[in-house]
């Protein structure tokens, strides 16, 4: 079912991108319609602007035919693309999946004992990517031990403060689960989810000296190389900052986990 609303999502940007292209070079384009006749085998060509009879173009004015046509045509893509829109947008608003999981947990305890859902649940799913075993990034010898509520360790205050935040909110993650990026290797993201809206997993990177100049050179780094790798922030790339004078600011934190979790 994922697969089927990446497609739809795929064609829904595709076609908002032709309306759009069709839109500016229409607003570029002189007013009125084109209107062609024929007269003994011979096309005659007209520009209606006031009246349905319209003015003769002479074939000097070549350019004001083209444009005429053109006009008409990107008028017609434009409709038939927002037509088709239309209705992706209305079958996107439509959660299958959510429908299903409704459904089968409406059954009757004994009953959910004698079926094998036709698609795992996504609590499934959550709990089997949850499960899979990883090795993280080794802690230096004489590294600060901060742990977490949950017991586990971090290597700052503000990697726990998330860390306790997610745990209270009951959101499951990866600590520096390790993750390969094409032209570089491997890096270790602060925290790694899996994301009920796509299926496809969402790293949270909290850089914690941002006045520090090494440390913000090699944070813009990483971030580029996430970006190179098709990760971009603002859809699986989730980035907090800090600095001595400017701290994690809990309102921005919630609303991150809000929008995207």
């Amino acid at each position: 079912m994922q697969k089927f609303k990446d497609a739809l999502r795929e064609e829904q940007k595709r076609l908002e991108e032709i309306i759009a292209k069709a839109k500016k070079e229409n607003e570029h384009m002189p007013e009125g319609n084109l209107r062609i006749s024929k007269h003994k085998n011979r096309c005659r060509y007209y520009h209606c602007v006031h009246d349905r009879n319209g003015i003769y173009i002479p074939k000097r004015n070549m350019i004001l035919r083209e444009q005429l046509a053109q006009k008409a045509y990107n008028s017609s893509i434009i409709n038939i693309a927002e037509e088709q829109l239309a209705k992706i947008n209305k079958m996107l608003e439509i959660d299958a999946d959510e429908e299903m999981k409704k459904m089968y947990d409406s059954l009757h305890p004994d009953r959910k004992k004698l079926i094998n859902p036709i698609e795992d649940t996504w609590e499934n799913n959550l709990q089997k990517w949850f499960a899979a075993p990883y090795q993280g990034k080794e802690f230096q010898e004489g590294a600060p031990m901060i742990l977490t509520e949950n017991g586990e360790r971090v290597r700052s205050k503000s990697e726990k403060i998330l860390a306790d935040y997610f745990y209270r909110q009951n959101i499951l993650y990866k600590y520096e689960k390790p993750l390969y990026l094409k032209g570089y290797g491997t890096v270790y993201p602060d925290f790694t989810f899996l994301s009920s809206k796509t299926g496809k997993e969402i790293y949270w990177e909290h850089e914690g000296m941002m006045d520090k100049q090494e440390y913000a050179r090699n944070a813009v780094r990483k971030i580029e190389l996430y970006q190179k790798n098709g990760i971009y922030p603002g859809e699986r790339l989730i980035l907090t900052f800090e600095t001595e004078q400017s701290m994690l600011n809990q309102n921005i934190l919630e609303k991150l986990v809000e929008k995207y979790l």
